[in-house]
């Protein structure tokens, strides 16, 4: 799993779509396999290909899939319970499945099996049905622009010896197909400013020097988790397009043409 390219980022992304009828189960799936190889989720009892256990979802009223990034002291996109937010927490990253009266929390996690099988195995546990307060898409992109200027001035006010500067060469959104232009900026944008945060250097800097350049980090680090969970849930916002011709709110609903393909061999 790549650090600037969260697998539950994928799930979402491509879940979503596939719920709003943008694209098929297979092609969905096939995405995210792509991405990390085979994946199964795991509940206390049972373990199930992950195109299967998306397609009984849906069966049962599986409506969006919501992303969430957090933290430590920083739980964005999490309403509990304890068991999920810890487990959420510690990989950094989970999403969650909303269906009718309640939720699904799914954690991603490595799964090797001999010398040659490497997959996704997701952990499948209850969510709150609580939604979590997480800013919409405008919200975040007006912040996180907010916390370049900030993060930038910062940065222009350490002095050290010089080095090359980080690209913010293009980037692969990571985004499908249905979502709003905006979110694919927004996305677009975190993506080079994830690349960026990992590969800081602080050598031939002072602790002082260091001190200031870390705050200003972590400042824009959480600005841009709270743009990439935004961007990532967009298209379950009210108003925005789903699909040509289809009315806002209508999220889950299968447009003509769009049923659910099961599992193949």
């Amino acid at each position: 799993m790549h650090p600037d390219s969260p697998i539950s980022a994928t799930l979402v992304a491509w879940g979503n779509a596939w719920l709003a009828g943008h694209v098929g189960l297979d092609e969905a799936v096939d995405r995210l396999e792509r991405a990390a190889g085979p994946q199964v989720v795991s509940t206390e009892v049972t373990e199930t290909p992950l195109r299967g256990f998306l397609a009984d979802l849906r069966v049962e009223g599986m409506t969006a899939l919501r992303l969430a990034l957090p933290a430590a002291g920083d739980p964005l996109g999490l309403t509990g319970p304890a068991p999920f937010t810890v487990a959420a927490v510690d990989a950094g990253q989970a999403a969650t499945a909303v269906l009718s009266g309640r939720c699904l929390g799914l954690i991603p996690g490595p799964d090797r099996r001999g010398s040659s099988y490497s997959g996704i195995r997701w952990a499948a546990m209850p969510a709150s049905a609580t939604p979590p307060d997480v800013p919409s898409l405008a919200e975040a992109e007006h912040a996180l622009t907010m916390s370049m200027r900030a993060a930038t001035d910062a940065l222009l006010s350490v002095e050290g010896p010089g080095r090359a500067q980080p690209s913010l060469n293009a980037a692969d959104d990571g985004l499908a197909p249905g979502y709003p232009a905006r979110a694919h900026r927004v996305a677009a944008l975190t993506a080079r400013l994830a690349s960026v945060l990992r590969v800081a250097d602080e050598r031939g800097l002072t602790s002082g020097q260091v001190a200031v350049r870390r705050e200003a980090f972590l400042d824009l680090d959480r600005a841009v988790r709270r743009a990439r969970v935004a961007a990532h849930n967009a298209i379950t916002e009210p108003g925005s397009p789903l699909t040509p011709g289809r009315p806002a709110g209508t999220l889950g609903t299968p447009s003509p043409g769009s049923r659910i393909r099961r599992s193949r061999p």
